[in-house]
């Protein structure tokens, strides 16, 4: 189930910081059980993922110490996880809120598609993968009834998926080399220049983005003081890239969010110039 990607989770929890509710103790508690629901959702994802990939796997440098690849799971104990698990916790998220319930089995249906089809589409497969960053916002605006809540996070947070997708891709390609096709099959479609130059459109987009948010969308300080937090997400991005480029650490961007100490720091400060633009400053 793979805990250590249940990181990407937390986009839940952007409506939340966003729509200026963070510290309400209703949306925080709605919140943080919307993100274990998801935690199982995709935990499930990644079980069915492997089941169909195993084999693929067993290909992959790291990928073949898996599991299910490693034959350390059974197939019949993961299969049997991977119908429970959603059977138990999709009527949960309805009750927790029917439109999260929706936009889960919206999720777990897209994922399957992913999984047994879609990823073997080149440029299809990234934009999927972007999709469930934008599905796990717009679960989160459900939980909080996001009134202030820009279209414009939803615009971000799909670039931003998409440099990340990408950026893996490119990882794949690097890694596995003439064996890249075996491993997925799209991965036969893409190469270097074109993975580098999307990339860098889908970079140029995500930061523009976030530059017009901070000072068209509607909901923010009226003094433009959300463009303070521009700098947090220029390094950031760049820092991922470097990341990428010189040091071929793009394999899983959770990976890289864990293991990056500057990245880390990034983030943390990021997040906490959110609130002080956010939160402090208007009421004082």
């Amino acid at each position: 189930m793979r805990p250590k990607q249940w990181i990407k989770n937390g986009f839940v929890s952007v409506p939340l910081i966003f729509d200026v509710k963070l510290f309400d103790p209703l949306y925080l508690g709605r919140t943080i059980a919307g993100f274990f629901l998801l935690c199982f959702i995709s935990g499930t994802v990644y079980i069915i993922n492997d089941l169909v990939d195993a084999d693929k796997d067993r290909q992959h440098p790291k990928k073949q110490h898996r599991p299910i690849a490693s034959g350390q799971l059974p197939r019949g104990i993961a299969l049997v996880a991977a119908i429970v698990i959603p059977l138990t916790m999709l009527p949960l998220s309805f009750l927790l809120h029917p439109g999260f319930g929706a936009i889960l089995v919206g999720y777990l249906a897209l994922q399957i598609a992913y999984s047994l089809w879609l990823k073997n589409i080149v440029i299809v497969d990234a934009l999927v993968v972007a999709s469930g960053f934008v599905l796990r916002v717009a679960a989160g605006v459900y939980l909080v009834n996001a009134e202030r809540f820009s279209p414009w996070m939803y615009v971000f947070t799909t670039l931003l998926a998409l440099v990340m997708a990408f950026g893996k891709r490119r990882h794949e390609l690097v890694l596995l080399k003439e064996n890249a096709d075996a491993h997925r099959n799209s991965l036969q479609e893409y190469n270097l220049p074109l993975l580098d130059q999307i990339t860098g459109i889908v970079t140029s987009a995500t930061i523009l983005t976030y530059a017009l948010y901070t000072f068209s969308a509607e909901g923010l300080p009226p003094n433009h003081t959300m463009m303070l937090t521009i700098p947090f997400v220029l390094y950031g991005i760049f820092r991922y890239l470097y990341l990428i480029h010189v040091k071929e650490m793009g394999g899983a961007p959770t990976e890289i969010a864990l293991s990056d100490r500057p990245l880390q720091v990034t983030i943390i400060l990021w997040g906490l110039s959110i609130i002080v633009v956010m939160y402090v400053l208007p009421r004082i």
